[in-house]
């Protein structure tokens, strides 16, 4: 393996701005990577390499000219294929999408391509962005670098799988209800989901649209701030951005690599205290809090009630917002299109290429949210989910009256081998247990490595009030330099 491959992005992008190596060494030396293990891993979809060189030759002129440089020009990023890239291939993970190539990037990819970083390719995904494992990609699962017969995660499992693999130091994710924070608590790598509108979704394929937020995913803490910096900030064209400027993560993150949490009270969320949880994952998770203790800060219970309705809450709400979303792919204007022959009406078109389009986890979900939202059972289902949610939010708001942030496992339990929970979708969505919660109150959260379970990586979870990302990465920096980062088992030979 290449030493560039291995170097953070902080060290490479210090690299490219001094000279000592060109963006376009850097690029192909993850090229070149992907080529020999991305065939055990299967983190990508589609390696952009011509498209990723000329963005590094791009760097590298820009560099001959004397022109200052970003913090992450010339650094390689792996974007999740649910973002749109303008000519790139943008599937979603589904059939439905297949060779669909956007005429446009979305924000979070117009900005990355702004700070000079060089997008290597588009990563596998749950079909779009519903799972837990990567298992429900149409184009077959990712692999987890620690151990190629579990999942890496999901829905994100590419971008993880990707950074844990060495095959890129920076990736982009977007986390529902824990599609970032879970695969990087799986994989032993950062995850990071900003607040909510604080990174645009224009050019997001929707899932759920008062969830779904694009976040950056590494193997540090400072790398991740770093990338959250070039990604966040309003955006006119994405009606639920947040008009106020991006909070300052990367200060927060080098303040945490002190190592000093002096007068940071954390909330340790008792609903959430070996709830269902491996007894491995609850004792690395446990030392993480001791090694926090040591550095200063405070633990303090809180209790927050209506957490335990949070699960059914969100597999009521973001099943009724995707079954409307989706409503678009119809095979009309673009994507997959069956049974058109001339002789079969619109809608026997529509549906024959949705029942070929789309996966069983994506029918199950349009069906279950069909039903909650039709006549008659609305206020029953749709309805008393939004007031559970008000009602986390409000256990949000009170907790962080008394603490600075709240902190919990993660994930209930490492990653599980392929197949163990697919029969049975309940126990697969118990992998979001205690991620989900965030994302209906809407607040950052961010998944650190904390330590080993049976070999396997435990995450350790900080979350913060909205638009006070800065205080989950100062904690989150704080705690990996007292336990330091992970790497998997080698994948070469």
């Amino acid at each position: 393996m290449s030493d560039l491959t291995r170097m953070t992005a902080v060290e490479i992008a210090a690299k490219v701005a001094g000279g000592e190596v060109s963006a376009e060494e850097v690029t192909r030396a993850h090229l070149d990577r992907i080529a020999a293990v991305d065939g055990k891993v299967h983190a990508f979809l589609h390696v952009d390499a011509d498209g990723a060189v000329e963005a590094a030759r791009a760097v590298d002129a820009k560099r001959a000219r004397g022109e200052s440089l970003g913090p992450l020009a010339g650094v390689p990023v792996a974007v999740k294929d649910v973002i749109t890239t303008r000519g790139v291939p943008t599937t979603a993970g589904s059939k439905i999408l297949e060779g669909w190539r956007p005429p446009y990037d979305a924000t979070v990819v117009e900005r990355l391509r702004d700070a000079g970083t060089v997008i290597l390719g588009k990563t596998n995904m749950d079909e779009f962005a519903m799972g837990s494992s990567t298992e429900y990609s149409a184009y077959g699962a990712t692999n987890n670098p620690w151990d190629l017969g579990r999942i890496p995660g999901g829905s994100g499992g590419g971008s993880a799988a990707a950074i844990a693999a060495f095959e890129a130091p920076l990736a982009i994710g977007t986390d529902t209800g824990g599609s970032i924070r879970q695969p990087g608590a799986v994989t032993g790598t950062v995850g990071s989901k900003p607040t909510y509108g604080g990174t645009s979704r224009y050019g997001l394929i929707a899932f759920s649209s008062s969830l779904d937020t694009p976040g950056p995913c590494a193997r540090t803490v400072l790398d991740a701030a770093l990338l959250h910096e070039v990604i966040a900030g309003h955006d006119w064209r994405d009606s639920t951005s947040i008009p106020q400027p991006v909070p300052p993560v990367v200060e927060a993150a080098r303040l945490g690599l002190t190592g000093d949490l002096t007068g940071m009270r954390l909330g340790l969320v008792t609903q959430f205290d070996g709830e269902g949880a491996e007894p491995g994952v609850m004792a690395a998770f446990r030392d993480a809090l001791a090694a926090l203790t040591k550095l200063g800060a405070e633990i303090v219970d809180v209790s927050c009630p209506h957490f335990e309705y949070a699960l059914p809450a969100y597999y009521l709400i973001a099943p009724s917002e995707a079954s409307s979303n989706l409503a678009r792919f119809d095979g009309v204007r673009y994507g997959l299109r069956v049974g058109d022959d001339g002789n079969r009406s619109l809608e026997e078109v529509m549906s024959l290429t949705r029942e070929a389009g789309f996966g069983p986890e994506v029918k199950r979900r349009i069906m279950l949210g069909t039903y909650a939202l039709s006549s008659g059972y609305y206020d029953a289902y749709y309805g008393q989910a939004q007031k559970v949610r008000t009602l986390i939010t409000q256990d949000f708001n009170a907790a962080f009256e008394q603490v600075d942030v709240l902190v919990a496992p993660t994930t209930p339990f490492v990653a599980f081998p392929f197949g163990s929970r697919t029969s049975d979708p309940y126990q697969m969505y118990l992998a979001d247990l205690f991620t989900i919660p965030t994302n209906l109150y809407g607040g950052p959260g961010i998944s650190v490595p904390c330590g080993l379970s049976e070999g396997l990586p435990v995450g350790f979870q900080i979350m913060a009030p909205t638009m006070a990302d800065d205080r989950m990465y100062r904690v989150a920096a704080a705690l990996e330099s007292a336990v330091g980062t992970l790497t998997p088992p080698s994948l070469e030979g």
